[in-house]
């Protein structure tokens, strides 16, 4: 099935050139999507198209993610992917914007929205949390952390990411996904986050980030988060702590894992359709 047409381009931002996918034109505050650790634009095509009939939205590859480049100085910290977040913004000409994050898109999404009040229309947090639950940091850690160097082919690492490899649209996906280089496959993220999982699973822990919890009591606009029911990074236990942080969250269930995109479209895109159409309340 053919992916819906969309624009590409790219901005300089820091020392990174970030890619994205631009869908629409006009009318409403725009969207920027920012996905999550083991995932790119490409998997935000479909969505952003259906966002796109009122609005003009753009989904981002992260530095050192897709086709963004790899940083040379590692600045990976969450306040370089918010810069990012910024400096794409700057480049399309939006003034203000909706962010919407998932997972790890939704931390960098959350700083940004803190640290720069007056950029931020909405908050859109998809199965993101900043307590993780420890089942799902440790599905992710390992899961991570254990990518080869190289895959010997495109079917090697669907199996080793558990993908169906009788699905046509979960091959061109892991087709996009990998790079093909020296008779092999290598992931499209750099290996610092790689080696990252490997040094905490080594129990060589690096230095804490910032306080996210703090960070989202500090968002001053209006926030929608959606958590996926069967999720096991988002956990059941979580959502008080979250709906209770901060008085403009507004905080829904969807019948999904923590791909919330990719399991549950529809309802995903329900959920997001509504609240767009709220009138921006004061800070």
């Amino acid at each position: 099935m053919a992916l819906p047409q969309h624009r590409i381009g790219t901005t300089r931002s820091g020392d990174v050139q970030i890619f994205y996918r631009a869908f629409g034109a006009g009318g409403a505050t725009p969207v920027l999507i920012i996905h999550g650790l083991s995932y790119f634009s490409y998997d935000w095509i479909a969505v952003a198209d259906r966002l796109a009939d009122a609005r003009e939205v753009a989904a981002m590859d992260m530095r050192g993610f897709g086709e963004s480049t790899w940083s040379k100085e590692k600045n990976y910290a969450v306040g370089d992917f918010a810069q990012d977040c910024l400096s794409l913004m700057d480049h399309l000409g939006w003034r203000k914007a909706v962010l919407m994050g998932h997972s790890m898109g939704g931390r960098n999404a959350t700083w940004c929205a803190a640290e720069n009040p007056d950029r931020v229309a909405a908050l859109v947090l998809v199965d993101y949390t900043p307590q993780n639950a420890p089942a799902g940091a440790n599905r992710v850690a390992t899961t991570v952390a254990g990518v080869p160097d190289r895959f010997a082919s495109v079917a090697q690492a669907m199996a080793y990411f558990g993908a169906d490899a009788t699905d046509p649209a979960a091959r061109a996906r892991y087709e996009a996904y990998l790079d093909g280089r020296d008779g092999g496959y290598v992931v499209k993220r750099d290996t610092v986050h790689r080696d990252r999982f490997r040094k905490l699973l080594a129990g060589q822990a690096p230095g804490g980030g910032p306080d996210m919890w703090d960070a989202l009591a500090r968002v001053r606009c209006p926030i929608l988060a959606i958590r996926g029911t069967r999720s096991d990074m988002f956990a059941a236990e979580t959502v008080e702590r979250v709906k209770s942080i901060n008085r403009n969250i507004a905080l829904v269930e969807v019948d999904a894992g923590h791909d919330v995109g990719g399991d549950n479209p529809g309802a995903l895109l329900a959920e997001v359709g509504k609240f767009l159409e709220l009138p921006e309340r004061p800070p």
